[in-house]
């Protein structure tokens, strides 16, 4: 008798009596992962003892190739006799709405919110405990890089998370230690197919770009760079899960309710304050960590300049100094503290029509510039136009700026929405033009120029 093929999965977070759904598109993971717990849930001896299902969401965003996606894993279902839950998501409607709310999602993003909207509407229905996709070492890879590339924090660089709690039930990920190359050999090895999604081939996706072009082109300095990505990967969660009970010690000896009094004492008011000696006295990674987790009390996600903008006015500016930062955040420095709050909409300090709007800068290429009024130190190295000039200046309407790994400019308006930049910030974002074209913009990789290197230092 011919031997099972085996696919090697994480069985740490299922137990017997769970009811567990698997989310497939038809592709060859999600196949993959049906196949191996309906195998597993099977085997008389080692049963898993689960209630299984799957779930499909049809995006109709391919038309009949997406009908037919859906054709293939009802026929699948059946075939294994698994109960399968189906959902039409309409994708256009989404995005159209989300613009008009005025965070506007893209594509990919809206896909995905569908399907994970759905998941919890399952898990909260009580038809799953727990919901597994599909996602592979590669796809953490991929997760890793990308994050890596649009200059994300630990937290970012943690990827995709094997276990994500919900108050309605749990997404699991259970093939993150296997290879897309594995999960093909042992569907090959059954044999059972699967289908391949046409737009997985286009380059005009960031994820395809990465999986297609920059990580094989990676794997010639590093084969194992894929496993490397993957092991940065739990590295990172294993120090976030440490920072977040560092951090929360350290904010209640840090962050102060309200305002002081005069007599000693609180008043309750809006913001959050942070003791200028306290924070000083820590190291500056805990600094940054703090800062950041007391912004994101009032919302807010600061990168690494505002973090630092917001560090600087703690530590070395003097009181009475102030720092208006992107969406609307506000640090204030009083003799003891530092404090943060939202700036309300529609006031002047905000507004970008009464914002003053900083002097241009023209330097010579190669050169550099320190411009007080964008708080830049600003470095241009392009031997090939040692001739040229460049100009540090605010964005206009009707720029446009060819960010990496995009397949095309894009309007400089629209990237700052999608950062989320407003008020007096979003009137002065600063970028550098050098030869008619937009070469650097503050908070964005740009797509290189052969031959131009830009360092921007803040101070």
């Amino acid at each position: 008798m011919k031997k099972m093929p085996v696919l090697a999965f994480d069985r740490s977070n299922i137990k017997p009596g769970d009811r567990i759904c698997v989310a497939i598109s038809g592709g060859a993971d999600s196949v993959a992962l049906l196949c191996v717990l309906h195998a597993a849930n099977s085997t008389p001896r080692e049963s898993l003892g689960v209630g299984l299902s799957a779930v499909h969401i049809n995006h109709n965003l391919r038309g009949e190739e997406s009908n037919a996606d859906q054709q293939f894993v009802e026929d699948l279902c059946i075939a294994l006799d698994i109960p399968l839950h189906l959902h039409h998501a309409d994708i256009p409607a989404r995005i159209a709405e989300t613009r008009a709310d005025g965070n506007p999602e893209t594509i990919e993003e809206a896909a995905r919110n569908a399907r994970y909207d759905f998941f919890t509407t399952l898990l909260a229905s009580g038809h799953a405990d727990s919901i597994l996709t599909a996602h592979t070492l590669d796809d953490q890879a991929e997760t890793v890089l990308a994050k890596f590339l649009r200059g994300a924090w630990t937290e970012g660089l943690s990827g995709i998370h094997p276990v994500i709690d919900y108050p309605e039930g749990r997404i699991l990920r259970p093939l993150l230690a296997t290879t897309r190359a594995e999960v093909e050999a042992y569907l090959r090895a059954l044999p059972q197919p699967w289908r391949e999604d046409s737009t997985n081939r286009q380059t005009t996706f960031t994820r395809n770009r990465i999986r297609h072009e920059l990580l094989p082109l990676l794997e010639i300095w590093n084969p194992r760079l894929r496993e490397h990505l993957s092991q940065m990967a739990e590295l990172a969660r294993g120090e976030e899960a440490w920072w977040t009970t560092e951090v929360q010690k350290a904010a209640t000896a840090t962050i102060l309710p309200g305002r002081p009094v005069r007599g000693g004492g609180r008043a309750a008011a809006d913001g959050i304050a942070l003791d200028i000696a306290a924070l000083a006295a820590l190291k500056p990674a805990l600094q940054r960590r703090l800062l950041r987790y007391a912004a994101q009390q009032l919302g807010f996600a600061p990168d690494f300049h505002a973090t630092e903008a917001l560090r600087s006015l703690a530590l070395a500016a003097r009181a009475g100094q102030k720092a208006e930062l992107p969406g609307g955040l506000r640090g204030e420095r009083t003799h003891r503290e530092l404090r943060l709050s939202v700036q309300p909409s529609g006031q002047p300090a905000a507004t970008a029509a009464q914002a003053p709007s900083p002097a241009e800068f023209t330097f010579s290429v190669p050169g550099e510039v320190s411009a007080a009024s964008f708080g830049l130190r600003l470095s241009v190295q392009c031997p090939s136009q040692s001739a040229a000039s460049a100009t540090l200046r605010p964005w206009k309407p009707g720029d446009r700026v060819h960010l990496r790994h995009s397949s095309g400019p894009r309007k400089v308006k629209e990237v700052l929405e999608r950062l989320k930049i407003s008020g007096s910030a979003r009137a002065t974002w600063p970028v550098v033009e050098l030869g008619g074209r937009i070469v650097w913009m503050q908070g964005v990789a740009v797509e290189p120029e052969p031959g131009i290197e830009i360092i921007a230092i803040p101070f």
